[in-house]
């Protein structure tokens, strides 16, 4: 008998029944203004922790102390993201390759240096000899997210200079894992379908010369087939994830990063943090809670009968019972999140030519109907947004992408975001983070065992 079984078989609950008591803080311990819960200023906006040249994200200007909403902006090394996805989708060429060389060594590149960028992201893209066999499907997971950290965890065994931490050396892993990730993605979805749906086991190998985009689409598909508008759309997506300036999974790779540890252990804790319904998880949450919406109103449903169905999500009545409205508000944005209005900007098109046009149409009332009710109940004036979680799992699910691969894919883009912050972090930090807890419980005695 396994220990496992031994801990189920026994009446183990009764160690369990003081926790919550154990584990409560005080409420005057937990109010003090001084302790920044959440990394988080009393107005909501984050702990200044340092400084970055990487992404910038802006949703509102201060003045006279206050903050003041605008139309969100989001940068990547100080250009556009907006104007990345424009000139990319009028040329019909795609960009995430430009974006992760942007991103990592800081300068756009010139049309030398992207190719010799793609060769070089071609040659890192195999995987060691037997890491399919030995890594993936050995010991499949039910979780995607948790074979990919699992993935770049072993990754460090195969590389010969793991713990070499100078630039040069990040760099090269860096390049390696922008290649890789989707790769590693796409087959520990095939060995989670294989083992646990009980589906056959097809894997399709990257297709040189092709995109990050077009290649993640031939890998997921069964028959590898994919449109030139699905592929650019995805890319599209994978440009609009690819950094987000200050976040919790960036803030925990740099926060590991500056212990001086490897690049993997680094790397690996970002896609922990991601996999989170609060973070990177939250598009597969706003899905699943759309479907539910469907299911429950109609796919027309009045604007009555939508304002009464969102008004029990709120009350924890329907929905997965958390509260919330998924895709809506953010941290940052508040009269708009940018990667939302380019993607709705762009997702009509698809949606007509698959018959989605009302599912687009009925997200939208969503988003309006929901800002109003969540405004009205917090009884702010502070502008608020639909931010991109909203629509990026409509668009993964018009594109036949399935909902295990929602976040691997919001992590395949963000690597290269997470690469650029682990160097910045190497280059530039002077100290290992460590923030503070005050202690609740200063001084207990010490009971003998005859006495308990």
């Amino acid at each position: 008998m396994s220990v496992y079984q031994e801990l189920q078989n026994s009446d183990i609950s009764a160690l369990y029944d003081d926790l919550a008591t154990q584990y409560r803080i005080p409420e005057p311990c937990q109010d003090d203004p001084s302790i920044k819960r959440g990394l988080r200023n009393a107005d909501g906006t984050g702990v200044l922790v340092g400084v970055s040249n990487i992404g910038s994200v802006q949703g509102y200007y201060v003045e006279d102390g206050m903050r003041i909403p605008m139309p969100g902006k989001l940068y990547y090394r100080g250009i556009s993201v907006e104007e990345i996805v424009e000139a990319h989708q009028k040329a019909g060429t795609f960009g995430y390759e430009e974006v992760a060389y942007l991103l990592l060594i800081g300068h756009l590149p010139t049309q030398r240096q992207l190719e010799q960028f793609h060769r070089l992201l071609e040659q890192a893209r195999d995987l060691p000899d037997r890491f399919n066999e030995d890594v993936i499907l050995r010991t499949p997971s039910s979780n995607v997210m948790n074979q990919l950290a699992r993935g770049v965890l072993d990754l460090y065994a195969y590389d010969g200079n793991a713990d070499d931490a100078s630039m040069e050396n990040i760099a090269r892993q860096s390049v390696e894992l922008i290649a890789r990730f989707p790769l590693i993605a796409a087959n520990a979805y095939r060995a989670k379908r294989h083992y646990y749906d009980r589906k056959s086991l097809h894997m399709h190998n990257p297709k040189p010369g092709h995109s990050v985009a077009e290649n993640y689409l031939r890998m997921l598909r069964t028959d590898k087939s994919y449109t030139p508008e699905e592929a650019r759309l995805l890319d599209l997506m994978m440009i609009l994830h690819a950094e987000h300036s200050s976040n919790n999974s960036t803030f925990v790779c740099r926060a590991i990063t500056s212990s001086g540890t490897d690049t993997y252990s680094a790397i690996a804790g970002a896609v922990g943090s991601l996999k989170g319904p609060l973070h990177g998880g939250a598009n597969a949450k706003a899905m699943q809670m759309f479907t539910a919406l469907k299911a429950e109103v109609g796919d027309a449903p009045s604007d009555a009968a939508l304002g009464d169905y969102l008004d029990r999500v709120l009350d924890g009545e329907a929905g997965d019972r958390s509260g919330k409205i998924y895709g809506l508000g953010h941290a940052v944005y508040t009269m708009s999140d940018p990667r939302a209005v380019v993607i709705k900007n762009y997702a009509a098109a698809l949606a007509a030519s698959k018959g989605r046009l009302n599912d687009l149409e009925l997200m939208d009332r969503v988003e309006r109907l929901g800002i109003e009710k969540i405004m009205a109940r917090k009884q702010s004036r502070i502008a608020m947004c639909a931010n991109v979680d909203m629509y990026s799992g409509l668009i993964y699910d018009m594109l036949g992408i399935p909902e295990d691969m929602y976040t691997p894919l919001f992590a395949s883009a963000r690597i290269a975001g997470w690469c650029a912050h682990r160097l910045e972090e190497v280059a530039t930090g002077v100290r290992i983070m460590r923030p503070a807890y005050r202690a609740a419980l200063i001084r207990a005695p010490y009971i003998p065992m005859e006495k308990r």
